[in-house]
């Protein structure tokens, strides 16, 4: 994957015009787990604990994980109007309004993270995508870079779907229930 990712910007650089606003990438997804979708009937290793910042409250275990993956989760019940639990690092959490990026509020199937900037692919920019699997899975093909992710590497868009249970228990925990995407490569164009 990387390999490609190098070889088909490497490509792009060379034109006479370098990559004029063109970019080859691959496109992940991410996702707010909602709570409710991490029960034992479903496989899930639903123990309540509490973790710092939680005020004793407790949420299952596995849900606490997706969390501490995704950046957010959405919370059966409220804590003072609060809807989501944040994930603050040094296995701490915090209650929240929203789920948040460096750029505001996270919009289902047009919010995007990538790490740092690649020349004009940054936060901020309004990208297009030429994939017909993200316009199939998405519904979209515009994006907003508004949010980094520490996990992500050069040249990888990851995607916001929006809140969703949980595909399954283990590695399926990563991806919402209503679609079964890992990743595809696509051309994108930067808008603005």
């Amino acid at each position: 994957m990387v390999q490609r990712l190098a070889y088909e910007n490497d490509k792009l650089a060379r034109r006479p015009q370098g990559h004029n606003g063109e970019y080859f990438v691959v496109c992940t997804l991410y996702y707010t787990p909602k709570e409710s979708g991490f029960t034992f009937e479903r496989g899930f290793d639903a123990t309540l604990v509490t973790k710092p910042g939680l005020h004793g409250r407790k949420y299952p275990r596995d849900f606490l994980r997706s969390v501490k993956k995704e950046g957010f989760g959405r919370i059966t019940t409220p804590v003072n109007g609060r809807y989501y639990i944040r994930y603050n690092g040094s296995d701490s959490y915090a209650f929240t309004s929203n789920a948040t990026g460096g750029g505001g509020v996270l919009v289902p199937r047009y919010s995007a993270a990538m790490k740092g900037g690649h020349g004009g692919l940054r936060r901020g920019a309004v990208i297009e995508t030429t994939s017909p699997e993200l316009q199939k899975i998405f519904g979209s093909n515009r994006w907003k870079i508004m949010d980094t992710g520490g996990g992500l590497r050069r040249w990888q868009i990851d995607c916001y779907f929006g809140e969703d249970e949980p595909l399954g228990p283990g590695k399926l925990q990563g991806r919402p229930r209503a679609t079964t995407f890992e990743y595809a490569y696509a051309n994108v164009r930067i808008l603005n």
